[in-house]
């Protein structure tokens, strides 16, 4: 029997990245296709697949990776992008539909949403439908999973969840609470796509697939308060609560923004429960049966205690998302570019500095005003930015891609310098360096550089408003840290 070629799409995301390895030990020769490359290397499995660079948004750049591919894993969304992220989701899904059958691409594998009967759909599940509906059109046999709440470490689902009951023990919450739906792990969610890839050629239509239990997510906040050892949480249910406002207010108490929560709150006025168990003819339940709720929260907590999440929301690329220039590309020429730069010598080796430098964010700060730091961070939140709540991935490695905070990174080289794109609410585009390198006297020197390229008079102003703030902030920042890496050095 012939190696099945897999092309996945959304190989830097939450569920793409965990897909990958498993079709790597199913036997799969498997190709990715991403927009960075640098992304892609950064995760283990780099070495054992063909990375094709390319843009989704692009009929080329489709064509060429679709070359040679036996099945399709598309795992594309836009959602959280703000506008009419479902016009943007329905064409990139034609492009593919187009190009897989253009290609002769034998199966295409989907996982999308669950999808009621007789009820009004929100956005995100409207468009997650439609998408299927363009991928079944396609003339390319076609398995649509449509999968409600996923938990696993770092799905934006499960994050969600786990904040509002760790930080809440008194909630006042919005009738979606009371909405039965039917969770699924993470780790079930992978055998179904990975087994999706050998069904029949004459079977082309959706499956729901869901996890052993039926609950309301009242139920979810008091099982994961049980497991987790906290008490009973205090439910007080109003009518009042808007998904608008539910959003803003998750955004202010979780690490997931407004703008990614409201697709998500809206979906839960939906119920999410499977109306039919087929997938189990073609994919069979495990001797053991589909991990309960109470194992997949234990499972996830385990993973995120152990420093042990491979993929997270916060990471993964938004597909359709505008890309941005770096401050270092041609385009920049002529252009404004604002730059704040300062040098300091440090008595402490490379290696101590850089370690204090990988570590900046999440837990440790940001080593200068806290308060400045704390106070913009919920400016950001209240107008629907990832705020300072998104906080790391891993406490002591940062990879191109990992969410620190406000800021993304954007390049590192390691032991020597780092690139943070800010991703915070900005009249304009900012980044952030650090670079460590030595003298011929063999002391360490710092250079730590903000960058602001303004769009419009108001990106203007907000430069020149903040400027005379940098000296305490950036100053002392980089002071602080040169300090940190010092008392390592003794």
């Amino acid at each position: 029997m012939s190696t099945t070629r897999s092309l996945v799409t959304g190989a830097t995301g939450y569920v793409g990245g965990r897909l990958v390895p498993q079709l790597l030990e199913a036997g799969h020769a498997v190709r990715v296709l991403v927009r960075d490359e640098r992304k892609a290397r950064t995760h283990v499995w780099s070495d054992d697949v063909e990375i094709a660079v390319g843009d989704a948004t692009k009929t080329d750049d489709v064509r060429a990776a679709m070359q040679g591919v036996d099945v399709l894993y598309y795992l594309l969304h836009s959602i959280g992008t703000g506008g009419d992220f479902g016009a943007t989701e329905k064409d990139m899904a034609q492009r593919f539909a187009e190009e897989a059958k253009r290609a002769g691409v034998r199966r295409i594998v989907y996982l999308g949403g669950m999808i009621p009967q007789d009820e009004e759909l929100s956005e995100h599940l409207s468009s997650r439908g439609e998408v299927g509906d363009v991928l079944l059109a396609s003339g390319v046999p076609t398995t649509v999973l449509q999968a409600g709440v996923v938990i696993g470490s770092g799905s934006a689902s499960f994050e969600m969840l786990r904040y509002l009951t760790e930080r809440l023990p008194v909630m006042i919450t919005p009738k979606w609470v009371n909405t039965r739906i039917q969770p699924i792990a993470v780790r079930d969610v992978l055998r179904y796509l990975v087994g999706s890839a050998d069904m029949p050629a004459d079977v082309s239509r959706r499956f729901d697939i869901g996890g052993p239990e039926v609950l309301t997510y009242l139920d979810l906040m008091q099982r994961f308060a049980a497991i987790s050892g906290l008490p009973r949480r205090r439910i007080l249910k109003v009518p009042l609560l808007t998904p608008g406002l539910s959003s803003h207010w998750i955004g202010l108490i979780t690490p997931v923004p407004a703008s990614l929560a409201r697709p998500l709150v809206e979906s839960l006025r939906n119920t999410v429960v499977a109306a039919d168990t087929d997938i189990a003819a073609y994919v069979p339940d495990p001797p053991e049966g589909l991990i309960d709720f109470d194992r997949s929260v234990e499972l996830a907590l385990t993973k995120i205690q152990d420093l042990d999440v491979p993929t997270s929301w916060s990471s993964a690329a938004t597909a359709g998302a505008p890309a941005e220039g770096l401050p270092t590309d041609p385009d920049w020429a002529g252009g404004s570019l604002y730059k704040d730069e300062r040098i300091r010598e440090v008595d402490a080796s490379p290696e101590h500095l850089w370690q204090v430098i990988e570590g900046i964010g999440g837990r440790n700060g940001w080593y200068s005003w806290r308060l400045a730091w704390r106070v913009r961070g919920v400016l950001d939140r209240m107008v629907g930015g990832p705020g300072l709540r998104r906080g790391r991935r891993n406490p002591r490695d940062l990879v191109v891609g990992d969410a620190v905070d406000f800021w993304r990174v954007e390049e590192t080289d390691d032991h020597s310098f780092l690139r943070l794109r800010a991703e915070m609410r900005l009249p304009g585009l900012a980044w952030l360096e650090m670079q460590v390198g030595s003298t011929d006297g063999g002391t360490t020197t710092f250079h730590h550089r903000a960058l602001f390229h303004p769009k419009g008079l108001l990106g203007h102003l907000y430069w020149w408003s903040v400027w005379p703030f940098h000296g305490i902030v950036f100053g002392s920042m980089q002071r602080n840290i040169a300090e940190a890496a010092e008392s390592l050095q003794q």
